[in-house]
This record gives structure tokens, C-alpha cells and sequence, in this order.
């Protein structure tokens, strides 16, 4: 393994995974006296943290900018899932369901185990809900699945093999399932991040670790493909920095940064329930789209004691939210379709919360955005600038690879090849500072979102939950501000926590959240 280069900051950060506002200033101050580096990263997302990483191990001097916060966009907004590409296997994309199956297994086995679970997906055999031979068709599909998985190379100990169980045992992997008439339940597994958000921090921090420097609230203007404009949104105050290359990778914003890039956005959108709902679900509850032979809307367990269903996929045409929200239309399908397999029915009054994500998808045409290729492309625009585009959260890594590969192709950098796919990110086992899990009186929860940095976790704060009935302590918050870049108590709530998901949640957590925040910031 390469020793980490410690890029443009020396001193007390040289080395280190720890990310928040004294090392942010010290990094601009750096970089002010310094204003060359070999790659110049736009975007904050899984992708751009991705590539940032990418650069930095193989010791290309890299600075990774994003005007918001990590994980602002299309990043957070995900069903959270790492999967294998079955989707994409049904309608006959073979190359991009390996691709996802081997990257799962990546993440899985390697780099971020402790972040992903294997979760039971469910498909009850009911009846009126599966057409006639849709059944057969589905456990078809399962297995050219399962076979991926033993073409990936994933054991079978950790993505067990697909079976049919008796109806009991559906009942007690989801007990809000529809019972009568119930004749058990098709199962397969696939991979589940704990949080999305979660990923792109581990993966942000890596990347300081071996050198990045990594930049919020930094925003970057007149790109081409060897400098930009860098404005620190915080002071108004500005600096021009050249680089060797310079890499796109900002999702559905990508065309503002490189106007030659076409996209024709996506959005799949989620409501949240109370997993009390639908009986605490151990397994994820699979229903099929009525009409679609590739479709399904998930439930789909989560962390806070939430159950999450989606998604759909709908034209988002027109000029790009912040923060998109899901349509009336889009929840009430959620609803319909999931509904056909739940003993009792969920109403409006059940949902807590709701979110959309817009997924970057490259403009190929007509038809429905259900069918545009999740392929991703790499490309260079007129102005040199190397732009990241399409893809899935997870294949992300891959997509960094081969947007570091062009870029050192076609600029000439001196890099190193890839070794991303054996590199554990920070909290997984293996990484140099991960320790032994502590021993009794640490939340469960706390250990899986934050794997062998939980020592860390637990001497930054309290092991007191925030608010009654989140699960979310006290140290977690502190930890956000002082090794995870959290910036202000949104940056908490809504990227570092995801108290933010309800809102009602994030009000009674603020005052809280701000209070930690304070007593962090004059420490």
C-alpha cells in the first residue's frame, strides 16, 4: 500500500481523516500561497468524492470543491440500496448489471462493509398481485441474478442465494403483509448502505487522509480545463487556481459547469412511514408496478425507525431545484402500489416525510427516462474540462476510475494506476485507523454508522440521544462538527444525521443541534 501524499496542508491535519472549519481555513490559506495543483475536482456528491479519493491515492496533488455541503444533492436522496443490477439485467443491459454486481461486491467486502448490510428483498406471492407467469418470470430473474453474484465473486455467506419461504415466516420478515390468500414470499438480498450521506462523507475524509483537500461552501466560476475561479461563499472572497485537469462531477448540474453536456434528469421520489406501520420490517417488501414487467416499488427498512418507500421515475424537465420534492401524483402511486400488498392500507396521515432525487441521466432522445441507459459516460468538453456523468450510487468508484483515467490520459498527470477497488475508507475494518468495536453501553446504531471510527464517536460527546426517540447521541453531533465537515446544524440534521428527513424531527433536534454546535466551535 502507497504511503498517503499529504498534498497541500502540512501541520496538525497532514495525514489525518478529520474534516471541519479550522482545517477548511487552514486548506484556502494553503492554497491561496499555493494555487496549482495537478487535479481540480467540482462536486461534493458520491461521485466527486469518488474521484477525489481516486486522485489522491494514486498521489495526484487534488482539491475537491463543492459550493454547498458533501452530499447536498441527488447523493442523499437514494433508496440507499447497493445493488446488483437486476433492473438492468431484465431488460437486457448484461454489462451494466456486472458492473453494478462487481462494484457491490466492492463495497461489501472492501471498502465500506461497515456501511452495508445484506437486506432480504420480498416479494409475496399473493393473490391479484402478480400477473399469471409473472411469478416464474421474477424467480428467474432472482437467480440470473444470484449468478452475477457468483460471477462477481460475492460469497454466498454474505448475499445468501434465493429461496421461497412459507407464508409464517413472510409474516415474520414483514409483518404488515397482506395474509389473505398469502402462499409465502420469493426472497432474494441485495445490499443496503445504513445512509447514502454516510458513504460520501467516509469517503470525503479518505480522501483529506491521503492528501485531498476537500472544500465546502467553495464555490467554483469561469471553468475551463486547466483553471477556475474559487469563491469561498462564507467571505465573498476569491482565487484563481490552475490545475493540470480539471473534473466535472456534479450530477445534474453538470451542463452549468460544462454547457456542452445534454441531461435529461430523472426524479425518484420516497415517502416515509413509521416502521411501526407496517410491524417493524426485517425485510425489504417488494411490489411490483402494475403494467411493468421490470418495475417494483420497494419498502424499505431504515435507520431512526423508518420505513421509506419507493420509487419512482418521472421527466424532471425545466430549471434544477436545490432540493427537489415529489410530486401529489408520485405519492399517491407510492401509496396505491404498495397498498396492494399491506394487510392494513397507508394513508396520507401516515407519511412523516417525503424526498426526490434527480438522477443525472444523459439525453439520448424520446422515450421514457425508465428506459435511458444508467450507463455513465466520461467526456471531454471544448474547453478541456473532463466531465462525469450518468452512473448509479453504486458504481461510483468506477465511475472515479475512469474519470481519473481520462484525465491522466489526456492531460499527462503522473499518477499512479488505480487501487481504489482494495482501499478500506475510513470506519471500515482494515483501515489504519479503525479500532475494536467498543465493549457494552454503545448504541447499536452509533456502531453502524460509524463502524471502527466508534471509539472516536463515543470520546467526542455524550452517548445521550439528542431529543426523546431519535436515536442519534449527543457524541454523533459533536463528532459531525469536529472530524466530519459539518459547518452549521443543517449541515447535522440534514447530511450527517438524517433527523432532517422529517421535519418535525429537525425541529425539536435544532435547538439542541445548535447548542453542541457552539460549545464545538469555541473548544
Amino acid at each position: 500500500m502507497t504511503a498517503p501524499n499529504y498534498g497541500l496542508i502540512a501541520g496538525p491535519f497532514a495525514g489525518s481523516s478529520q474534516l471541519n472549519a479550522a482545517r477548511r481555513q487552514l486548506e484556502l490559506e494553503a492554497l491561496a500561497g499555493r494555487p496549482h495543483v495537478d487535479l481540480l475536482v467540482i462536486g461534493g456528491g458520491v461521485t466527486g468524492a469518488g474521484v477525489a479519493l481516486d486522485a489522491a491515492a494514486r498521489g495526484l496533488r487534488t482539491v475537491l470543491v463543492e459550493s454547498r455541503d458533501l452530499a447536498f444533492g441527488t447523493s442523499r436522496w437514494s433508496s440507499k440500496l447497493v445493488h446488483g443490477g437486476l433492473r438492468y439485467l431484465a431488460s437486457g443491459r448484461i454489462g451494466v448489471a456486472r458492473e453494478s454486481a462487481i462494484e457491490r461486491g466492492v463495497l461489501m467486502t472492501r471498502t465500506a462493509p461497515h456501511l452495508v448490510r445484506a437486506l432480504p428483498q420480498l416479494v409475496p406471492l399473493l393473490p391479484g398481485l402478480l400477473r399469471p407467469g409473472q411469478g416464474a418470470l421474477i424467480r428467474a430473474g432472482f437467480h440470473a441474478g444470484d449468478a452475477l453474484r457468483l460471477s462477481a465473486g460475492t460469497p454466498g455467506a454474505l448475499l445468501p442465494r434465493v429461496r421461497r419461504i412459507d407464508a409464517e415466516r413472510t409474516r415474520r420478515l414483514v409483518p404488515g403483509v397482506r395474509t389473505a390468500g398469502l402462499r409465502g414470499a420469493l426472497v432474494a438480498h441485495d445490499g443496503q448502505l445504513v445512509d447514502d450521506a454516510r458513504l460520501v462523507v467516509a469517503l470525503a475524509r479518505t480522501a483529506a487522509q491521503y492528501g485531498a483537500t476537500v472544500l465546502t461552501r467553495v464555490r467554483a466560476e469561469d471553468v475551463t480545463g486547466d483553471s477556475a475561479r474559487l469563491t469561498d461563499v462564507l467571505t465573498g472572497e476569491s482565487l484563481t487556481v490552475a490545475a493540470g485537469a480539471v473534473v466535472n462531477a456534479t450530477g445534474v448540474w453538470a451542463g452549468e459547469v460544462d454547457p456542452s453536456i445534454r441531461l435529461r434528469p430523472s426524479r425518484g421520489s420516497h415517502v416515509l412511514v413509521d416502521a411501526a406501520a407496517l410491524g417493524h420490517p426485517a425485510a425489504a417488501l417488494t411490489v411490483p408496478v402494475p403494467g411493468s414487467t421490470s418495475r417494483f416499488v420497494f419498502a424499505l427498512p431504515q435507520q431512526l425507525g423508518r420505513v421509506a418507500i419507493g420509487l419512482t421515475d418521472e421527466d424532471a424537465p425545466g430549471p434544477i431545484p436545490d432540493e427537489p420534492v415529489p410530486t401529489d401524483g408520485e405519492i399517491t402511486f407510492l401509496l396505491d402500489t404498495v397498498n396492494a400488498a399491506l394487510s392494513t392500507a397507508l394513508t396520507r396521515a401516515d407519511v412523516r416525510g417525503a424526498y426526490a432525487g434527480l438522477r443525472p441521466l444523459i439525453d439520448t432522445g424520446g422515450g421514457s427516462t425508465a428506459d435511458i441507459s444508467r450507463e455513465h459516460a466520461v467526456l471531454e468538453s471544448p474547453s478541456g474540462v473532463v466531465t462525469v456523468v450518468g452512473g448509479k450510487l453504486t458504481t461510483y468508484r468506477r465511475m472515479a476510475e475512469d474519470a481519473v483515467d481520462a484525465a491522466v490520459r489526456l492531460r499527462g498527470l503522473p499518477a499512479r494506476a488505480c487501487w481504489t477497488a482494495r482501499l478500506p475508507l475510513v470506519g471500515a475494518p482494515g483501515h489504519r485507523d479503525s479500532r475494536p468495536l467498543p465493549a457494552d453501553g454503545v448504541p447499536g446504531s452509533l456502531l453502524a454508522r460509524h463502524g471502527g471510527a466508534a471509539q472516536e464517536v463515543v470520546a467526542a460527546g455524550e452517548l445521550v440521544p439528542v431529543v426523546e426517540g431519535i436515536d442519534v447521541t449527543r457524541a454523533e453531533v459533536a463528532y459531525a462538527v469536529t472530524h466530519e465537515g459539518a459547518l452549521d446544524a443543517a449541515d447535522v440534521l440534514h447530511r450527517r444525521t438524517r433527523i432532517g428527513l422529517v421535519e418535525e424531527d429537525a425541529d425539536r433536534a435544532r435547538e439542541t443541534v445548535e447548542e453542541i454546535l457552539t460549545e464545538c466551535q469555541k473548544a
